[in-house]
């Protein structure tokens, strides 16, 4: 295997005069935490931009409306005008008469959550609370004059003139059927939360229904200082059990009718509905394999159903939000169909034009300017560890709008002449800058976290290098942590770091995360830590990310294996001290590594694994590997349950005790079987905590066990 150099970056505030060591509190403590412009809203005059405001305590105590040329700000309310202690979130009404405010929000699952939520009138300054108990995705009417929220599973609408409430369904029941907002499930793979919308002229909502009563119920124990615990109890379909039906509606305000809409074939998934226009609401629909888009137009005034859309795979289509109509009726998406994800517009009649091409990826579809028939979008196309905005016009004149090498985002303004560009570096922190579209020159500067740069500079910190590795047939992404004094004559032990998973992508040119202070912790103790993306991952193009189709696990760790047997054959590498480590995905794949070559690797840690796939939730699983009836070796053969027998390594498992997504059933099987075999090996269970593994002291306490075991063991 020949190793390809791509470029090396080194960090640029490391300093020979610095003396600190990074120390674990550091890192938890929130010393190295750089700041953010939060809940960024582009205001209609096209010339302001709104964020929240925070205290010390870290509550918001404003919302500050400033201008995108000048540091002019002016307050668009305080918490005190509001009358409360402090707000979370804030939502304008469409023609920002009123804002939405909410208050105790306490989470549901990953995305979801509920609050108390008041709507306050910037005319009147009058406050009106929306309902007196926690509720769901409250959202304006297209007039702002109406609520529409979910409170214990069912859809209410609360007139803000009348202050009446009325109750739209009635048959919401906890664990059985779920009105206006997603299961689990959905809300996990599909990342749908809010199933409801209004149309353009709020004379209906459109919503979908979750009949979950066949879905089996999984139980969760929570301990606290009674004698016996509770328990969180959800429906969660494991793969090859059944999902909820889920049927679509929609309710007519005027005679409190609701309709269900039938379609030509019943859907399996209903991952996304919107409007097109004031009579026509919008359905994407996915077969149980999601290997077959069908996109339904529902006509409420004439009540018929028309398809507008369909597409094929032979392995999966990935939902996004990338769908939108024209004012004039054309419709715009991306598709992965011609092997890369790329923009298509179509004309009333369907016929399709392929707006971008190239072995490249539209990584995220911004807007599309009707007056100057203009798309803005996040590509890859200059590299692939990179991310830069672009757009492209009616004569498919593509052009860049940032180049600074990096990761770029954007947040556009409402006519699109201006845009929020956030960006980071392994050279930068993060940084916000105005921007305009035009001629892509940096209007002004609005936070750039040079700050932290300062505090940095006292820190003696690695440098991390890019680089091209051959690894069974393919060049891959990888980056490098070595010890600020490395030695190329000295032998070093080296731990990978990977998630590997279907679409991921590890090895990016952007700002440190957690785990790279961490990385950067165990650099200055003597290890090098390496990373490298294998097969299955993403910013590749469709067929390298569906390599590892109906066979996840295998490949996975095959390159993890080769890379690590690399590594082991450079004259630096002791290579009787190579270890991995990964959380969730990249859990399950360092466990498949030590277990599928047991001869490479001296210890390993693995956080919240998947350890059979069986034991996952439906929608992802059988995306990638259909049924556990259909394809049962694909399951089998690379659990690391199936695996057991071969462990001969050291290993620390990591598992939270309330993990309501990879749940402690994978770590607790896997156990079970490592006992059968009498095999060796250590164990933490954090009590009550789910797949983040976080809360007061929780990430401390577990980064300091994996250091120490890191530090005793490899």
């Amino acid at each position: 295997m020949k190793k390809h150099f791509l470029f090396l970056v080194l960090l640029p505030f490391f300093s020979l005069f610095a003396q600190k060591q990074i120390q674990i509190e550091d890192i938890w403590d929130g010393s190295f935490r750089p700041t953010y412009l939060n809940e960024i809203h582009h205001l209609n005059n096209a010339k302001e931009y709104t964020y929240l405001d925070y205290n010390r305590q870290n509550k918001v105590i404003s919302i500050v409306a400033e201008s995108y040329h000048s540091e002019k700000k002016r307050i668009i309310l305080t918490n005190k005008e509001a009358n409360l202690n402090y707000f979370s979130t804030y939502t304008f009404s469409d023609d920002e008469s009123k804002l939405l405010l909410g208050t105790n929000i306490q989470s549901r699952y990953r995305y979801s959550s509920s609050g108390i939520y008041l709507v306050y009138d910037l005319v009147s300054k009058s406050t009106i609370k929306v309902f007196e108990s926690p509720i769901s995705n409250p959202t304006f009417s297209p007039s702002g004059s109406k609520i529409a929220f979910v409170f214990e599973n069912n859809i209410y609408i609360k007139d803000l003139i009348t202050e009446d409430t009325h109750q739209v369904t009635h048959d919401g029941k906890n664990n059985e059927i779920i009105n206006g907002i997603s299961d689990w499930v959905y809300e996990e793979e599909f990342e749908l939360v809010q199933a409801f919308k209004w149309s353009p002229d709020e004379e209906h909502i459109a919503f979908l229904k979750f009949n979950e009563s066949l879905v089996p119920e999984y139980r969760m124990p929570i301990y606290n200082e009674d004698n016996y615990p509770t328990f969180q109890t959800f429906k969660y379909p494991k793969a090859g059990e059944d999902n909820s039906i889920v049927t679509a509606h929609v309710y007519d305000l005027a005679n409190h009718n609701i309709e269900a809409v039938t379609f030509p074939k019943v859907p399996y998934y209903i991952p996304r509905l919107l409007w097109k226009n004031k009579k026509e609401v919008v359905f994407q629909t996915l077969n149980r394999h999601q290997n077959k888009l069908n996109i339904y137009s529902f006509n409420t005034s004439r009540d018929n159903i028309d398809t507008i859309y369909n597409e094929e795979n032979d392995n999966y289509i990935e939902i996004n939000n990338h769908l939108d109509f024209t004012l004039n009726g054309t419709f715009y998406l991306t598709s992965e169909k011609d092997g890369y994800n790329h923009i298509y517009l179509f004309d009333k009649q369907g016929n399709e034009t392929q707006i971008t091409k190239g072995n490249w990826e539209v990584t995220q579809l911004y807007a599309f300017n009707e007056k100057h028939r203009t798309f803005y979008f996040q590509s890859n196309q200059n590299n692939e560890i990179e991310r830069q905005i672009f757009s492209i016009d009616s004569d498919l004149k593509l052009s860049p709008l940032t180049q600074t090498p990096g990761n770029h985002s954007a947040s556009f303004s409402k006519n699109q002449s201006l845009f929020i560009d956030t960006f980071s570096s392994l050279e930068s922190p993060y940084q916000f800058n105005i921007v305009d579209t035009q001629n892509s020159k940096i209007v002004r500067n609005l936070l750039n976290n040079q700050n932290l740069v300062q505090q940095l500079n006292e820190y003696q910190l690695p440098s991390k290098e890019f680089q091209k590795v051959s690894i069974n047939g393919y060049e891959l992404n990888s980056y490098f942590i070595k010890p600020v004094n490395f030695d190329p004559n000295k032998k070093y032990p080296v731990l990978l770091y990977q998630y590997s998973g279907p679409g991921s992508q590890m090895v990016k040119n952007n700002w440190n995360s957690y785990n790279d202070y961490w990385h950067y912790l165990l650099a200055q103790k003597g290890y090098i830590i390496a990373c490298i993306d294998g097969r299955g991952t993403g910013s590749k193009g469709t067929d390298f990310k569906k390599l590892t189709q109906l066979q996840l696990g295998k490949l996975e760790a095959e390159d993890q294996i080769a890379f690590a047997k690399y590594l082991g054959q450079q004259k630096y590498i002791d290579n009787a001290r190579i270890g991995i480590w990964g959380w969730s995905f990249g859990g399950f794949t360092a466990l498949n590594a030590i277990l599928k070559d047991n001869t490479v690797f001296k210890a390993a840690i693995s956080v919240a694994p998947v350890t059979h796939w069986g034991y996952y939730d439906t929608i992802y699983t059988e995306r990638f590997l259909k049924t556990p009836q259909e394809n049962p070796n694909g399951y089998n053969e690379n659990s690391p349950i199936t695996l057991a027998q071969n462990l001969n390594c050291a290993l620390l498992l990591v598992h939270g005790g309330a993990d309501d997504n990879v749940h402690l059933q994978n770590t607790l099987q896997l156990s079970a079987a490592f006992v059968k075999y009498n095999k060796p090996f250590d164990q933490e269970i954090y009590t009550n905590k789910n797949h983040g593994i976080y809360g007061g002291k929780t990430r401390l306490h577990l980064y300091n066990k994996m250091t120490s075991f890191i530090l005793e063991k490899l």
